[in-house]
Formats: C-alpha cells, sequence, structure tokens
C-alpha cells in the first residue's frame, strides 16, 4: 500500500478549518492528508486521528474522487458534518485501528487526543 502524503498547512484544510470553527483540522485528498493548525508530527502522535483519516482515505479509494467528494456533500447536507456516514465510519475507525497506528506505544489517553469537531449536528 502507498503511503499517504502528508502537506502541512493546506489552504484546502484551512478552508475546512474555518468552516468548522476548529483548532485543527486533516483532511483527505484522495492518497494526501492535508492538515491546517497541526504539524506532521501532532497529528502523527495521535493513533486514532491517523486511523480516522486513513480510514477516508480508504473511502477515497472505494469510490473515487467525485463519488467521494459527491457523497460526502450529499451527506453534510442531509445529516450535518457531525453525522455525515464517512465521518461516523471514520469515527468508528479510529477507535477500532488506533492500535494499528501506535508503533508498539500505549494509546493516549482521551485528554490528549485530537479532539472531532462537532460542526452542526443537524
Amino acid at each position: 500500500m502507498e503511503l499517504p502524503r502528508i502537506i502541512e498547512n493546506s489552504p484546502f484544510a484551512r478552508v475546512a478549518r474555518t468552516k468548522l470553527k476548529a483548532k485543527s483540522v486533516a483532511m483527505v485528498l484522495g492518497n494526501s492528508i492535508h492538515l491546517s493548525g497541526a504539524s506532521r508530527e501532532q497529528f502523527l502522535r495521535d493513533p486514532h486521528w491517523v486511523a480516522h483519516e486513513m480510514e477516508h482515505i480508504r473511502q477515497f479509494k472505494q469510490y473515487g474522487r467525485f463519488g467521494f467528494l459527491w457523497r460526502y456533500l450529499l451527506g453534510w447536507i442531509r445529516h450535518g458534518y457531525y453525522n455525515i456516514p464517512f465521518e461516523v465510519a471514520a469515527r468508528e475507525a479510529g477507535e477500532r485501528d488506533a492500535v494499528l497506528y501506535a508503533q508498539g506505544m500505549p494509546l493516549p489517553p482521551s485528554d490528549q487526543r485530537h479532539p472531532t469537531p462537532k460542526g452542526n449536528r443537524a
């Protein structure tokens, strides 16, 4: 499997961070993880966050660029950000798969994890 590219200070992630009113954001486009408000090191220190974004990469590969983005947008319109089916699945993967990205280290306590942006919970 090809390792994802991590892009710090991404203008795409900055727009998402502004829209979500979040301190930091990671977002996936294809096989790239775009960061805003967090460094590569901060991102990689949280295996739950890494697992969450890796699930989005899997979803992107499954549905393709247009298919993923279209379903994501429709999910946001229908359910609000927090309840987009892709986000629900990524949060589940973050819990389930974090140990795969922990590199043998203990998982961080909840107060040291990246907070999930709530967006509007429509």
